[in-house]
């Protein structure tokens, strides 16, 4: 017992960090930052997953935004025939199609296919 005296005089510290409700106090703190379900690391991990679907959550409302206006102007018989010819190509039986591609795009194709390799 003298020997834990003699320590406590020589660490005025070891006094403070040897009563239980410090240690207690210590136990707690570190049970919640790091052990507990509901744990700081945890909530760090859930709030990154949060921010990430709430960016996933506008994008997909802008597309859905988008595409309600794509359907109010394919209401339009002209524009299903506009968005049909560009879109797929489709012509009158008394045309002819022609497609024309640049030199510029096909290298930048050749150049994301290699890459994408």
């Amino acid at each position: 017992m003298s020997y834990f005296k003699n320590l406590t005089n020589a660490y005025p510290i070891l006094k403070i960090l040897g009563n239980r409700y410090v240690i207690v106090l210590v136990f707690f703190t570190i049970w919640m930052l790091f052990l507990d379900n509901t744990s700081y690391l945890e909530h760090r991990i859930l709030n990154k997953q949060l921010n990430e679907l709430e960016d996933n959550k506008k994008y997909y409302q802008d597309e859905i935004r988008k595409d309600r206006e794509n359907i109010k102007q394919l209401k339009n018989p002209d524009q299903i025939e506009k968005y049909a010819r560009e879109k797929y190509y489709m012509k009158r039986d008394s045309e002819d199609i022609y497609i024309i591609e640049f030199e510029d795009d096909s290298i930048k194709d050749e150049k994301t296919d290699s890459k994408s390799l």
